[in-house]
């Protein structure tokens, strides 16, 4: 039987032990706070929790799903308990520095990232079978072992997840449209309509958001900090899509200022016509 140590008991790292428990897997869960490893044992998200870094020391994977700005800390402070073979993968949604700095402490480094999530956050809300279905994202670069790249997607696949590899910078460009400029966008439309001067009509819009408003504005209701950290860690590829973005808005607002229906109307039946690649199932490509 396999162990694997999941660092940071979140709601990947809790939805992560729920799963690798029903597989098989002896799960060992490391976390900051006493209760949350109390709360872990209790959903039976794990076999084994407390708050001590040693407590991976038998574990053939060790998972780091931290915040993205304490990887690289978590790693090098569990370096001194991990076994030579341990194979160290981490969950953050930005690969490219942080990869470099891992595989540069841990020859068998594998950077990952399930995309999969809510909007809420924490333990209390991890649920099984959250990345069945879903991409996971493996970052090999050319220091990775195969034999580790092997197992994670070993691993990937058995949590039913479509398992695709990429370069670290691949990757963080490729999200930066998908998923940190949506939060973004997302962000910047509540906002906007907060600006909303007369309380009434802001009252009123309110009551009669539906739910289109409520699938353009998901993302951006999502957690703060994690918003906060994709831009941070992402900063070049993120500017770069919010930069064509706002082309695309004022394009936009000049078809609507001059009155070029026209224009608007061939703009809109491309937007139709090329939403389906993102949201629809296509075949896999990069494994």
């Amino acid at each position: 039987m396999q162990t694997v140590a999941i660092v940071g008991l979140g709601l990947i790292g809790g939805s992560l032990g729920l799963d690798l428990t029903r597989l098989g897997y002896r799960v060992i869960g490391v976390t900051r706070r006493p209760e949350t490893a109390q709360m872990a044992l209790a959903k039976e998200v794990v076999h084994q929790a407390g708050t001590d870094l040693p407590l991976v020391k038998e574990a053939d994977i060790v998972v780091i799903c931290t915040p993205m700005d304490g990887v690289v800390a978590i790693a090098q402070a569990l370096l001194p308990h991990l076994k030579a073979a341990t194979i160290l993968t981490d969950v953050a949604s930005v690969k490219g520095a942080l990869v470099r700095e891992l595989e540069a402490l841990w020859p068998n480094f594998v950077g990952g990232h399930p995309m999969a999530g809510k909007a809420e956050a924490g333990l209390a809300v991890a649920e099984p079978n959250l990345f069945c279905g879903r991409p996971y994202v493996l970052t090999p670069t050319e220091r990775t072992p195969q034999p580790a790249v092997t197992a994670m997607a070993h691993l990937a696949q058995q949590l039913g997840a479509h398992l695709y590899t990429c370069r670290p910078e691949e990757h963080d460009r490729a999200v930066a449209w998908i998923s940190h400029l949506p939060v973004m966008v997302s962000s910047s439309l509540i906002q906007a309509c907060q600006q909303e001067p007369e309380p009434t009509i802001l009252a009123l819009a309110q009551a009669l958001a539906s739910s289109g408003f409520r699938d353009t504005s998901r993302v951006g209701g999502g957690v703060p900090d994690l918003g906060t950290l994709m831009a941070r860690y992402n900063r070049d590829a993120l500017l770069q899509s919010l930069n064509l973005y706002q082309q695309q808005v004022e394009r936009l607002k000049h078809w609507i200022v001059t009155e070029d229906w026209q224009g608007l109307h061939q703009f809109l039946s491309q937007a139709q016509g090329a939403r389906p690649a993102y949201v629809e199932p296509t075949p896999q490509v990069g494994e």
